[in-house]
């Protein structure tokens, strides 16, 4: 306050007629002081009244409010020494509480000491508000808690190189690397044929992704489009599966769910997108943004690493563009705003809210870290850009192992992934048309002379419009066609999807040939296109490729075709998909190179994920060695809902009975992956609950 008195002309704490160097100090103390109780006593009260403003537009309050708190403060000092111009006073504020923070965080980081001790204050004082939550009022031991960090779109591989080069020092460490004794251990797992995260995560936290054939897709019987990252479709997606399984979800049990498109049963909830529909003081979901902001130094904190953020974006998408880089793809407009947003608010909000959780010993939470999906699918999955992501995130990591240590109970971190990407130019880049312009030429249709721009799936585009309360964005190819005899055509990564709404039920091959006898033809034996799924109503499931290539899935193949080159597993994959309600008329999937691990994304992304081919359909499952093997050696672990199983295996291994298990290791080894048909079943008709049998004697 004293060097900001000196430096700014409106800003001044002496009287007219001056004051000795010692009285200056004693009002730059009371302002300083004043200022720090508004800051610590006012300022939660003005961000609980404020929770009905959009979120994000509450961090560039948090400006103009801390400056009024500091008018206040000063209009406090007796004989009015204190004295600041409005615009001034929000310039004295800011950089009162950066310094605060930051030299509050540099003295935490070097002195120990203190830093477990202000810990221990906080565990201490969430402890005695949840006694009940951790167990103690039982009169039984503090069992373990679980905390799943979901690293949104990190394949197995990449996470191996990137502990190879030390990129990320905390998993290096617990996975032994450089001569330590390992703490976890490292399994890649399968995803199924859709490989983003509302397939995955809904599996995951709910046991079941029955119905979801891709990241966006069309409905006849509603005519409506369902999108993954849209809350009223990720509200609709939590109810049928929950509806299926019988089961609220993973985190039912005291659970806390944090950045995820669903909510896994969990009470305590911050930036679900599920529940980022609702409106009013009701909304859990932005809770998160406020518990956060409602401290004026992380708003500032925040604030200033998201404007370097933004700046760090433009500096490297400059870099590509005078060197040239292929393949590129345009990263202006609001994207420099939106990787900000999803590399730091959303993460430093995230990793609060588990902070808290853990001080508060809940017993299990689910977090989904965004940043590195976001930045690979503008920058490519492999890079300079991405390291830097990923480096951050093991920051996080170690901030997160370091908390645990002062947590009013011992705590299992478990990492995984939803995902992997696949690298590749656009299918657009590549050929100069769309993949709808493509359909519409089989279909005998105009084709634009010009190729449209694909609408991106990035999943923190979504939430970044749920914490501004901005209607969810459409792209051209998510609207109704203007005439119903028009096919629609999705793109979710390399996956393509063609429904023609005028026809009420899924058109059979037959029925496709008839009425656009050159469509399919043209689909199968384009260069970029590796194989394509429809429905023959003779003889079921077909995938069909170039040069007339045919592989029948209800028979057993003694040539796999065109799935050969996506790796084992794909023919089961897409036998799965085809029994869905909602799969479309024509599934496509991209070309596929084995040699380089590239595909073609339907949608302006160079870092895709969402169909089979490459390191997207492997992601990563890295869990501590107390908790039992997920799988039984020898074998792999395959699909989302297996994943959810092995999850509350881990669950019941903690808690005892109080949380149903789902399937142990020998379960996971024994049981089939489950093929779901069309038909609904009741809730105690399904594959967890035969899991949950099989695992009741060890269990009790």
């Amino acid at each position: 306050m004293l060097v900001l008195a000196g430096i700014l002309p409106d800003f001044k704490l002496q009287s007219d007629d001056g004051d000795s160097a010692t009285r200056i100090a004693v009002t730059a103390a009371l302002g300083a002081g004043a200022f720090g109780v508004l800051s610590a006593v006012v300022w939660p009260l003005l961000v609980r009244a404020l929770l009905l403003v959009p979120a994000l537009v509450l961090g560039l309050l948090a400006f103009f409010l801390n400056g009024s708190l500091l008018l206040v403060a000063l209009r406090l000092i007796p004989e009015g020494r204190g004295e600041v111009g409005v615009e001034t006073a929000v310039v004295v504020a800011a950089v009162m509480s950066a310094v605060a923070s930051a030299t509050g965080g540099a003295l935490a980081v070097r002195d120990d000491d203190a830093y477990r001790r202000r810990l221990y204050r906080l565990a201490d004082r969430r402890r005695r508000r949840g006694r009940d939550r951790a167990g103690e009022r039982r009169g039984g031991p503090v069992t373990p808690g679980t905390v799943f960090i979901q690293l949104d779109g990190v394949g197995h591989d990449v996470l191996c190189d990137a502990v190879g080069k030390n990129l990320m020092p905390t998993l290096a460490h617990w996975l032994g690397e450089g001569g330590g004794d390992p703490t976890h251990r490292l399994i890649p797992w399968r995803t199924d044929w859709s490989s983003q995260t509302g397939a995955s995560q809904l599996g995951i936290l709910h046991g079941s992704n029955h119905d979801v054939p891709a990241f966006r897709w069309y409905e006849k019987d509603t005519g409506e489009v369902m999108v993954s990252n849209r809350p009223a479709s990720a509200v609709e997606l939590q109810r049928r599966a929950v509806a299926r399984t019988g089961d609220g979800g993973l985190l039912t049990v005291d659970g806390a769910s944090r950045g995820n498109l669903f909510s896994g049963g969990a009470e305590q909830l911050a930036l679900v997108l599920s529940v980022a529909a609702r409106r009013g003081k009701e909304n859990r979901s932005r809770a998160g943004y406020f518990a956060y902001f409602s401290d004026p130094a992380n708003a500032v904190r925040t604030a200033l690493s998201f404007v370097a953020e933004v700046f760090r974006e433009i500096g490297e998408s400059t870099r590509a563009r005078i060197k040239k880089r292929r393949p590129r793809i345009g990263r202006g407009g609001l994207y420099p705003f939106i990787r900000a947003f999803a590399t730091v608010v959303e993460r430093d909000v995230v990793v609060a809210a588990v902070i808290g959780d853990m001080l508060a010993g809940r017993s299990a939470v689910y977090a989904d870290l965004v940043a590195y999906d976001e930045v690979a699918h503008h920058s490519g999955p492999t890079g300079p850009d991405v390291e830097k992501v990923l480096a951050r995130l093991d920051r996080s990591l170690a901030l997160l192992a370091q908390v645990a240590e002062h947590a009013p109970r011992a705590y299992r971190i478990v990492v995984l992934s939803d995902h992997g990407q696949s690298p590749g130019e656009t299918f657009r880049a590549r050929y100069g048309l769309t993949l709808a312009d493509l359909v519409r030429a089989g279909c005998g249709l105009p084709v634009p002379r010009r190729a449209q721009r694909t609408h991106s799936g990035a999943e923190a585009r979504a939430t970044v419009r749920a914490a501004l309360r901005r209607p969810v964005e459409e792209g051209a190819d998510e609207r109704r066609p203007a005439r119903r005899a028009e096919p629609v055509v999705l793109a979710s990564g390399n996956l393509g999807l063609v429904s023609f709404p005028d026809v009420p039920h899924r058109m059979t091959r037959e029925e496709l040939d008839r009425r656009h006898p050159a469509l399919l033809p043209t689909l199968a034996n384009h260069p970029g296109i590796g194989f394509l799924l429809v429905r023959s109503a003779e003889r079921g499931p077909v995938v069909l490729g170039a040069r007339g290539a045919e592989v029948y899935l209800d028979e057993e193949p003694a040539d796999l075709g065109p799935l050969a080159d996506f790796g084992p597993g794909a023919a089961e994959a897409v036998r799965r998909t085809d029994g869905f309600p909602h799969t479309a008329d024509i599934m496509v999937n991209s070309w596929y190179d084995p040699a380089e691990g590239e595909v073609l994304a339907f949608e302006e992304q160079i870092g895709s994920h969402g169909g089979l081919g490459g390191a997207q359909a492997r992601p990563f499952l890295l869990s501590p060695l107390a908790l039992s093997e997920p799988v039984a050696p020898g074998q792999e672990l395959v699909g989302a809902e297996q994943v959810h199983r092995v999850l509350r295996c881990w669950l019941g291994e903690d808690l005892g009975p109080e949380v149903p298990l789902g399937t142990g290791r020998e379960a996971v080894a024994e049981a089939p992956v489950p093929v779901d048909d069309s038909s609904p079943k009741a809730p105690g008709d399904t594959a967890f609950a035969a899991a949950e049998a099989a695992t009741q004697d060890k269990t009790h």
